[in-house]
């Protein structure tokens, strides 16, 4: 009987490196967008999630996940009253500041002093990021200029991105353009901020309406999928939709699609 060849080309020996995989391509816009301009709420950090924590942890007895979702909707019939004149212009803290005070009662906490009151509204200031969040923002900083583009204010921004670990290479907020999303003057507020056209730009959300928004500015447009966004009770429907250019299932998804 012959030998056993002692030819092993194509097989791995115990003491081979495992092969390398090839990079998968990076997507056609990574050569000409320069800017990433993320959404926070939803988007970055999880404030469904992290105001029930905090909520369940200070009033033992309040269902955080109820007063998260209350606090919240009162978030965009807020920004309408100042968007139609009603108000002056206003920063999101105080918008909260209001729709905390409103329901409070409702929870049985309209005992709060002046000090709890402030406490509980910093929450925003303090919203957990996403645990894929950090380790994608710092691998997509390696190819593009990241900045926020919220309706949060500067402040609660900063303090976020401080406590957080975000690594921003700039805060863009409403409170620069003196204008909400989904005004133009946001979106295209960020092209004039870094003098680039608007095409050389990418929102990076998980809502499709501020999407869109930025696509009627001419904006690129990735989608990422956050299910959980407004807890576990309430899973979103995350299915693609007609426009974006990439539709991802988290940030890190989004920096393989990138080529980061």
């Amino acid at each position: 009987m012959g030998r056993a060849s002692a030819d092993n080309s194509g097989m791995n020996t115990p003491h081979s490196p495992p092969p390398v995989l090839p990079h998968p391509p990076a997507h056609a816009l990574a050569s000409s967008v320069k800017v990433l301009a993320f959404d926070i709420f939803g988007t970055v950090v999880d404030w469904h999630g992290s105001i029930q924590r905090e909520v369940e942890a200070l009033y033992p007895g309040v269902d955080g996940a109820a007063f998260a979702l209350a606090w919240r909707k009162g978030y965009v019939p807020a920004m309408a009253r100042v968007m139609r004149g009603e108000l002056d212009w206003t920063l999101i803290d105080d918008l909260h500041r209001m729709i905390l005070e409103a329901i409070l009662p409702d929870f049985g906490l309209a005992h709060l002093d002046e000090t709890q009151c402030q406490h509980l509204n910093r929450v925003w200031h303090r919203l957990e990021a996403w645990p894929d969040s950090v380790a994608g923002l710092t691998r997509l900083k390696t190819r593009f200029t990241l900045t926020t583009l919220s309706n949060g204010n500067i402040g609660l921004l900063t303090n976020m991105a401080k406590r957080a670990g975000l690594p921003w290479d700039c805060i863009l907020s409403a409170e620069v353009f003196r204008a909400y999303k989904p005004n133009p003057a946001t979106y295209l507020g960020v092209a004039k901020v870094f003098e680039l056209k608007p095409e050389e730009v990418m929102l990076v959300a998980a809502h499709h309406d501020d999407l869109a928004s930025a696509r009627a500015c001419g904006l690129h447009t990735a989608y990422i999928e956050r299910p959980l966004e407004f807890g576990a009770a309430n899973v979103k429907d995350v299915s693609p939709q007609v426009g974006n250019d990439l539709h991802c299932s988290s940030l890190l998804d989004l920096v393989e699609r990138l080529g980061c």
